[in-house]
């Protein structure tokens, strides 16, 4: 199969430019209507040569798709808890419900091309394991499962190229591994194994979908379009219609009674593009640095985002995970309580998604929902969220002791700049879905609402666990603060650890 490739398939400039507002509206469309009919789930299997654009394409569904509906596991090597089990077991763990779409970045086919390379086993054992395999995704398939598999080529002049760049650029260089210099050295033995596992895994049930990984804007677009194309043809729906119009609401300003934390930040702090650009590469390189220090002394990273509505969060946790490997961490959107979480302790659901040895964790909201929306909006009675101020403090506490990084980000815009913001996804149809009539009755409550931050950040700030607030009025800004606090607490924590 990859001896047949198309090679050197390109896009240009202007047709992507034109395509991608298109593909992305469609995209969101088709995940609703998904997410809305739960007929099946959608699971996305991303493998295929190194330095292929795997990785970056993963990151640009995760733009171009709702990404609370959405969730990325990336597979390195088995633990020990899970080397004790049958290789699916860590898989189905992890398999999404109904109405999801789930990206298996490595997956289970990247430990048997692996063991084949490394001669654990011999051409009937490989036969073997990929019948299992096939007999696992049949598993999957006939549960309704939309299973796809996008295999991403390139030739070995071009991974040796791309290589050797990143290699040599200071701040690329962490892109490029000693398993990718391995295997670019015995490129020509992984070419068959891998073509092998392709034509044996290739069922009418889970075929395979070959990408030309060389041009970047042709394999975002080539499989935006068939995953759009795949999940619509199983709904059985009619291609893009215009997205739902979002429902006005009032906007309603009012002044604060009385001066709070937040009315006493600069919002008017900003850099240039050229400066952003700039201290971006420089602070993303030295937070992938010290990763992986982290990493190899068992650091683990807690992050909190918070913030206004459309100041900016899910872009600055995005220039966070750009630097990081995509196998450490994990972004964990926090919408309201469902049915087994409101039946339990409201810190059940965050205590159980803390993270590994080395690891990150990402809650793009959090436990301080309790004070917050739920305060405001009354679904917690005063005894409730006032008791939460003790609670929150008393579990922050044992993270920080158990030697976890907990870092909090409130991320503040004024009430000119979040009407601007709203108004420019309203006109965008790949951004409608985050703007909300929720959105604009919050506006409506926007005193409540920095009354509560402000009595959260008085009473949940300690020397472990300050909180960090970030003027957020130009983004540029907001980002660079957020990385650089971001590095500074890890460097503390790494140099702390013998």
């Amino acid at each position: 199969m990859l001896e047949t490739a198309e090679l050197g398939r390109k896009v240009g400039k202007q047709e992507y430019k034109e395509q991608v507002p298109l593909l992305r509206t469609e995209l969101l469309l088709v995940q609703n209507q998904l997410r809305n009919s739960a007929e099946f789930s959608a699971i996305v299997i991303v493998a295929g040569s190194d330095a292929a654009g795997k990785g970056r394409t993963v990151n640009v569904l995760h733009e171009w798709l709702d990404p609370r509906y959405l969730q990325t596991h990336a597979f390195d090597q088995p633990t020990e808890e899970e080397s004790e089990r049958p290789l699916a077991w860590r898989y189905w763990r992890v398999l999404p419900p109904k109405g999801r779409i789930s990206v298996f970045l490595g997956s289970w086919y990247t430990e048997v091309i692996s063991a084949r390379l490394r001669g654990e086993l011999d051409e009937a054992e490989f036969k073997q394991a990929l019948a299992h395999l096939n007999n696992f995704e049949r598993q999957l398939t006939d549960d309704g499962t939309l299973l796809l598999k996008y295999w991403f080529h390139i030739p070995r002049k071009i991974q040796k190229k791309r290589l050797k760049k990143y290699a040599s650029d200071p701040n690329q260089a962490w892109r490029v591994t000693d398993q990718d210099r391995r295997n670019l050295r015995h490129y020509d033995e992984l070419l068959p194994i891998c073509d092998q596992l392709l034509r044996e895994t290739n069922a009418p049930h889970s075929p395979w979908f070959l990408v030309e990984g060389s041009d970047r804007r042709y394999r975002e677009l080539t499989v935006g379009r068939h995953l759009a194309d795949a999940i619509r043809n199983r709904l059985g729906v009619q291609p893009a219609c215009p997205a739902p119009p979002v429902v006005p609401a009032s906007l309603s300003a009012i002044d604060p009674e009385q001066p709070t934390v937040l009315s006493s930040l600069d919002l008017t702090q900003h850099l240039t593009r050229e400066q952003y650009k700039s201290e971006l590469e420089e602070l993303q390189a030295r937070l992938n640095w010290l990763s992986r220090e982290a990493h190899r002394k068992h650091v683990s990273t807690v992050l909190v985002f918070e913030g206004a509505d459309a100041a900016g969060k899910g872009g600055a946790i995005r220039r966070v995970t750009a630097a990081l490997d995509a196998r450490r961490y994990e972004v964990i959107p926090i919408a309201a309580p469902n049915d087994e979480e409101r039946a339990r302790h409201y810190l059940w659901r965050f205590w159980r998604r803390l993270p590994r040895a080395g690891n990150w964790t990402f809650f793009d909201r959090s436990w301080y929902g309790r004070v917050l929306v739920e305060r405001v909006e009354g679904f917690a009675q005063e005894a409730e969220w006032r008791r939460a101020y003790e609670e929150i403090r008393d579990f922050e506490e044992l993270l920080c002791e158990r030697g976890i990084v907990l870092v909090k980000f409130w991320l503040q815009i004024d009430r000119d700049e979040q009407a601007k913001r709203f108004a420019e996804r309203e006109k965008v149809p790949y951004k409608q879905y985050k703007i909300t009539e929720e959105d604009y009755r919050n506006r409506g409550k926007w005193d409540q609402y920095e009354a509560a931050v402000n009595d959260m950040v008085e009473q949940t700030s300690g020397l472990q666990t300050p909180w960090t607030l970030v003027e957020a009025n130009n983004k540029h800004f907001a980002r660079i603060k957020v990385l650089r606090t971001i590095c500074d607490r890890l460097q503390d924590a790494v140099e702390r650890k013998k």
